[in-house]
């Protein structure tokens, strides 16, 4: 049996060892008593044996780790939590991080030491097992460079010798895809269809337009596509009437963290006739505009990159 957060874990390759205690220590309760008043070798036997049930009983713990789904983005370290309750030190203890196999291990501290015999490729040179805090029971795993099939279940266990116990956390892995690409296509329904694109996002994104104010805008209905790669391209399109010297901002972020990226497109210059089919706008200056936003967001990182260029 094994529940998330921080709950006890059980596995069938062990004896439930905190079972066979309660058992023992119902079993011997009334030994004890008895055997308070006795100096025969026999209530020796008894206290000696009772001695060591509390002992056991004294040496249970349970482990923690979060209540809550961890998110990490590709490509940036990830610290998994566990640490033991009470606390206690773990520094005799063997700590297992595994997935679904307990065999093939994410990473393994045993004899005081990593060992890293079978540990699965895929995470070799990843994973550190933070000993700053061992001594308090305290043995958080970090995972370096998260690769998008890091996602899953991870498994936080310890063993002493005599308890058995561990935890279950879920890992969340996100890809940040590319900055939104606004382009101006088409006549549309009364007015111009402008398109926003963005590709490389896991998992699928959400993807909005934005007044200058920060309000969302009705938009045509999106379009998604996942690739071979498990990766999601996404589109979004706005049909665009009476907006005159104002901009345009697409905004796309992620499921989990809410982490986007932003885009935006000024207007000037827009006009459309309501007696006729045709319509009539200056799309000069919209591209002017557009591209003159993207010449100073250029500028900026030029100057952001290079602040000696250009002065005197």
């Amino acid at each position: 049996m094994r529940t998330r957060g921080g709950s006890r874990y059980s596995n069938s390759l062990f004896i439930p060892t905190l079972q066979i205690q309660d058992t023992m220590k119902k079993v011997a309760s009334s030994l004890c008593l008895s055997s308070r008043a006795s100096t025969s070798a026999p209530g020796l036997i008894i206290f000696c044996t009772c001695f060591y049930i509390q002992k056991l009983e004294a040496a249970q713990f349970r482990v923690i780790g979060s209540a809550q789904p961890i998110t990490a983005v590709v490509g940036q370290d990830i610290l998994l939590p566990c640490h033991l309750s009470p606390r206690m030190s773990a520094e005799n203890m063997e700590v297992r991080w595994f997935r679904n196999n307990f065999e093939a291990y994410v990473h393994l501290y045993h004899d005081k030491r990593d060992q890293y015999g079978q540990q699965i490729p895929e995470y070799r040179g990843r994973t550190e097992l933070l000993k700053d805090s061992i001594a308090d029971g305290n043995v958080p795993l970090k995972i370096l460079n998260i690769k998008y099939s890091d996602e899953g279940q991870y498994n936080c266990f310890l063993h002493d010798g005599s308890t058995t116990a561990g935890t279950v956390l879920d890992l969340n892995v996100i890809v940040l895809g590319s900055v939104p690409l606004i382009a101006v296509e088409d006549y549309q329904e009364g007015g111009i269809r402008i398109v926003c694109r963005s590709a490389g996002w896991f998992p699928e994104p959400k993807m909005i337009w934005r007044d200058p104010s920060g309000q969302h805008l009705p938009s045509l209905p999106k379009t998604k596509a996942q690739q071979d790669n498990g990766l999601f391209e996404t589109e979004t399109a706005i049909v665009i009437k009476e907006y005159r010297n104002s901009k345009l901002s697409c905004w796309i972020r992620d499921k989990y963290l809410s982490q986007g990226k932003e885009s935006t497109i000024s207007i000037s210059g827009m006009g459309f006739s309501p007696s006729s089919d045709r319509y009539t706008y200056s799309v000069f200056p919209l591209i002017v505009s557009y591209v003159g936003d993207l010449l100073r967001q250029l500028g900026w990182r030029r100057h952001a990159i290079c602040p000696g260029n250009g002065s005197a």
